[in-house]
């Protein structure tokens, strides 16, 4: 019964602007599964998600689902089957990366934390990125 009610809690479900508007006041980082109805949240990385989460046990670490069709945010994100994840740090987009690479995907949370951290700790500037910025090989730190 506990671990049906901790996959439950893994990802915050976001159905609407007002939801969104919320998640994006969530204090650390937060990595958006964004998707539609027609075709789900990609379910192939809830497992990653749950082992990054566990071996991080880290409070300022996120995971939510986003359904684009909902919320006028993600409208360029409608009409697409690729899984794409936003990366937001205080309410800010801060990365992006289309496709299910469990290895980059892995890495980028882990990156984009470190560096959420040190904005929050150390008062550092926070790199935003355009929404149409895509990450898709490549990670320049």
């Amino acid at each position: 019964m506990a671990g049906k009610k901790k996959e439950a809690s893994l990802q915050t479900s976001v159905t609407n602007q007002e939801q969104w508007e919320e998640m994006l006041t969530t204090k650390g980082l937060t990595v958006v599964d964004v998707y539609q109805q027609w075709c789900g949240p990609c379910r192939a990385v809830v497992s990653l998600l749950r082992k990054i989460k566990n071996e991080l046990s880290d409070d300022l670490l996120h995971f939510a689902t986003a359904e684009a069709d909902n919320i006028d945010a993600l409208e360029k994100y409608r009409g697409k089957c690729e899984p794409t994840f936003l990366f937001f740090g205080g309410g800010e987009l801060v990365a992006v990366l289309r496709g299910a690479n469990a290895p980059m995907l892995q890495r980028m949370i882990v990156e984009e934390l470190a560096k959420e951290k040190l904005v929050l700790v150390q008062g550092s500037g926070r790199k935003v990125v355009s929404s149409g910025t895509l990450i898709s090989t490549c990670i320049v730190g």
